[in-house]
């Protein structure tokens, strides 16, 4: 880049950028994104799968009860990032499809839907109609019904009942703290028409909703395209003027499976957002493309290697709590990271407020584990019968660049201590696959997010659960967590959150690893967006409804 187009692209970027509230919005275009998810395409469509994924491929088309109100961003003046994997605090709420709701008695929950909803016609299924909820009651029993779904998931709900074409009655059998998340803007929210009933929703062409685009195109391992719904509901106020969204023509992820191919996409404007860049690709990028905007958020995804406690040795904690304390933590993320992570930020996430303890505050017993101590590691093998060490298999995924670059460094440092580490590099389907069958490796390198400071604990460390790769089994710690669901009282849930979160790191269930931080990267023309992420569980569809791109900007600026 010549000196004199660097000097006419930073003053185009300051004049464009010193004032956003000046800019009046633009419609059309195409917004090509590579997400935090760049190198996954969709696991499925069909919501009776249960896939993590599945808000991240289909919000922008199918909408919930709840969303993150983005007028309470950061950028707007507001308290919240947005950039959280599932976890939306009560004050940054808003209706989606839900116009407003409340409790009728301690059990009973009243939704009054929006009116004015459209479906989206689908030719061969469905013509264009009104949302009502006995849609909301299908799509309920559709995902309850499935026996892919996650066990004890809605066992909360007793009955969905219809009081009338726009009111829901929710019945609890018992109070639940997640009653907003679990069926209201969490992974398995998503509000489906009653015509798909009978319908193969695998497949990607028969996928419809209300939401402010539709699934024009999906390309295996290469792309999705999603078109401007004309006929959606929702508008965003801007300089005190109302504008009917979606303003972008079309939304496509692009899949790029190699680290170096998708950040020359995004230097050379082929991708209009990055939504997730390493630490070490930061400086040249910010070096060679100046002109690109940031965000920096903590990765709202724990990153461990879960030990099977259901085998030796690893049902020994003497032996867990040597694996933790064989590596040094510290260098890593002085090293590895080069300070661009936290040595302890799992299983709860330092953005959830005062359900975070820091881990200074936490007794010596386990910030021990955080600590770097191969001489105690191996006297505790030793006290275990384990004198000479062991082999153990390893499986990691080789999607994941960062872990791929980790596991060296903890099979180097597990060698120290007589631990020897088969590794076993997987394509992501296959490594979920091995995870949920419950036939995976003694060591299971992975990440696994936060989701809120409850399903945290939950998912992670309660019998049975699909995302409990340690295969951890307490009947006491099952009952702690159920008596944290049923707790109404904030004060005392986060007491209550706090203490098991205390027990299960002491416990070393996994090998705790650092979190790392996570850059966003875009471009000045990519205008009404701040770095946002999720407004739900993996859900940026309203986000990219709100964006619009400024095309002369993007023109000038020689693309």
């Amino acid at each position: 880049m010549n000196t004199f187009r660097l000097i006419i692209l930073v003053l185009l970027t300051g004049l464009a950028t010193a004032d956003q509230d000046e800019e009046t919005p633009q419609y059309g275009g195409d917004l090509n994104i590579g997400t935090v998810s760049v190198t996954l395409s969709a696991l499925s469509w069909d919501p009776a799968d249960w896939t993590w994924k599945i808000n991240h491929d289909t919000g922008a088309v199918r909408e919930q009860l709840f969303a993150g109100d983005l007028t309470k961003a950061v950028r707007n003046g507001g308290r919240f990032p947005f950039v959280d994997e599932s976890y939306l605090p009560d004050e940054s709420l808003r209706g989606e499809l839900a116009e407003r709701w409340g409790w009728e008695d301690p059990l009973t929950l009243v939704v009054h839907l929006r009116r004015g909803v459209m479906f989206q016609a689908k030719p061969g299924i469905m013509d264009a109609r009104e949302l009502d909820a006995r849609d909301v009651v299908f799509s309920f029993n559709y995902l309850n019904d499935s026996p892919k779904r996650i066990a004890t998931y809605f066992d909360h709900i007793r009955e969905l009942e219809v009081r009338d074409s726009h009111t829901l009655v929710f019945h609890f059998s018992k109070f639940n703290a997640e009653w907003a998340y679990r069926f209201g803007y969490g992974y398995y929210s998503g509000i489906s028409p009653r015509e798909l009933a009978g319908v193969d929703q695998k497949n990607w062409r028969n996928l419809t909703g209300s939401g402010p685009f539709s699934l024009a195109r999906y390309i295996h391992g290469n792309s999705h395209r999603y078109a401007r719904n004309p006929a959606y509901w929702d508008t965003t106020l801007i300089n005190g003027q109302s504008y009917q969204l979606p303003f972008i023509d079309n939304v496509n992820y692009r899949i790029i499976k190699d680290e170096a191919t998708y950040l020359t996409a995004l230097r050379t404007g082929k991708l209009d957002i990055l939504e997730a860049v390493r630490w070490i690709m930061v400086d040249h990028l910010k070096e060679t493309t100046p002109e690109l905007k940031w965000n920096r958020w903590l990765s709202t995804g724990g990153q461990f290697m879960a030990l099977r406690n259901d085998r030796k040795p690893f049902d020994d904690v003497r032996v867990r709590r040597a694996i933790n304390l064989a590596v040094n933590q510290r260098e890593i993320v002085d090293l590895f990271y080069g300070g661009n992570a936290e040595l302890m930020a799992y299983p709860q996430h330092p953005g959830y407020g005062a359900y975070f303890q820091p881990l200074e505050e936490m007794p010596e017993t386990v910030q021990e584990l955080f600590s770097y101590n191969p001489a105690k590691a191996r006297a505790l093998l030793a006290e275990a019968g384990y004198a000479d060490g062991f082999t153990m298999q390893v499986q990691v995924c080789s999607c994941s660049p960062s872990q791929m670059d980790l596991i060296p460094l903890l099979e180097d440092y597990l060698s120290k201590v007589g631990i020897r580490l088969e590794i076993e590099p997987m394509e992501y389907a296959s490594f979920l696959s091995v995870m949920t069958t419950r036939t995976h490796a003694p060591g299971y390198l992975m990440g696994s997010g936060h989701v809120n400071p409850t399903t945290t604990l939950r998912k992670s460390f309660k019998t049975g659960q699909t995302w409990n790769p340690s295969m951890f089994s307490d009947a006491d710690v099952d009952r702690q967590i159920d008596e944290i669901h049923e707790e109404r009282d904030e004060a005392r849930r986060i007491q209550m959150i706090r203490a098991l979160t205390v027990e299960m790191l002491d416990r070393a269930p996994y090998l705790w690893l650092p979190i790392g931080y996570v850059y966003t990267a875009w471009w000045p023309w990519v205008k009404n967006y701040g770095g946002e992420l999720r407004v739900g569980a993996q859900r940026p569809g309203p986000i990219y409804a709100r964006i619009w791109i400024d095309q002369k900007l993007k023109k000038d600026m020689g693309f």
